[in-house]
């Protein structure tokens, strides 16, 4: 019996693999296609599964310790269902876990009901960065502010190949990379005002983001994001000492108090440069079951309260 379960065969999957490799898990990988069942065969000894995760169910196979599912945005809830119905405990899904907030409720409430543990891959919380971001924090004496941006590149995005429903619920698929990592460092909102106004092609409920709030730390933030103009994704967080600067969200610079200039911040980074960034530690959290940074299935089921308020959806 396989250890672990990798549900898909694509891109991301394929990063899983490197980590999983590295550990020395034992695990099979259950495809859908083909093609990319073939493709992820020249990166691994493991056995790789063709046909979908439907058909490999139907043959009862015995149920390993943990699964993982990278499959699209628009796949993953119909797969943790299928899962969890199975009977399999410990399940790790791609970020969102599911395209809506109906799914991502149903998963929270079928997690209680068949008494497993399920996850949210956001893997930017296991940033080299983010790590050194905290111990500045620490050492500071704690945060006084943020600012974060989660600006999409949207004429680039909206001729990509996706489904409309993904379209449609794009802070949710994707935004929200940025904005679970910057309420990760400052504390689930207790307050928050949500402006937008606009749209974008396939995403009509707004285009343009703006507001601000208090977290459950009482640290006081702010955020904006304009998917039809220049940008990209950032997190500013303020101590008495210093700005702490993560733009790109891998890479930390500091301004110091009384100073305008930034200046780099050395991190161990030898991890992310190695595998996907912060998997290899979100994968080593989830196989230890430590929920310390790991996102879990009811804190998504009151995140996504806030992404739909941002969003306008």
């Amino acid at each position: 019996m396989s250890k672990v379960w990798l549900v898909g065969a694509g891109p991301m999957a394929q990063e899983y693999v490197k980590v999983l490799n590295d550990i020395g898990l034992d695990y099979l990988i259950i495809g859908r296609s083909e093609s990319s069942a073939n493709q992820i065969r020249s990166m691994t000894e493991s056995e790789v599964i063709e046909g979908g995760y439907e058909k490999f169910l139907s043959s009862n196979p015995d149920c390993p310790q943990f699964a993982i599912v990278c499959l699209q945005v628009h796949q993953l809830a119909d797969c943790a269902v299928a899962l969890l119905q199975y009977g399999i405990k410990n399940i790790l899904l791609e970020k969102p876990a599911g395209n809506s907030k109906d799914e991502i409720l149903v998963l929270a409430e079928l997690e209680k009901k068949y008494s497993a543990n399920l996850f949210v891959a956001y893997n930017r919380r296991f940033y080299s960065s983010v790590y050194k971001a905290k111990e500045i924090i620490e050492q500071d004496g704690g945060l006084s502010s943020c600012h974060f941006e989660f600006t999409e590149w949207w004429h680039k995005i909206k001729d990509l190949n996706k489904p409309a429903e993904v379209f449609d619920k794009w802070l949710i698929g994707n935004s929200s990379h940025v904005i679970d990592m910057a309420f990760h460092l400052i504390g689930s909102p207790k307050e928050i005002s949500c402006y937008s106004s606009g749209s974008v092609e396939h995403h009509n409920k707004s285009g343009v983001f703006v507001g601000s709030g208090i977290s459950e730390s009482k640290v006081l933030f702010s955020y904006i994001a304009d998917w039809s103009a220049p940008g990209r994704w950032s997190i500013e967080l303020l101590t008495p000492k210093h700005r702490i600067v993560l733009k790109p969200l891998e890479e930390v610079k500091v301004i110091k108090l009384g100073t305008v200039n930034e200046e780099a911040v050395v991190i161990d980074d030898a991890l992310d440069k190695q595998f996907k960034p912060g998997l290899y530690k979100q994968t080593i959290a989830f196989i230890n079951l430590d929920t310390t940074i790991l996102c879990t299935m009811k804190e998504q089921a009151k995140n996504i309260e806030t992404y739909y308020k941002i969003a306008n959806y």
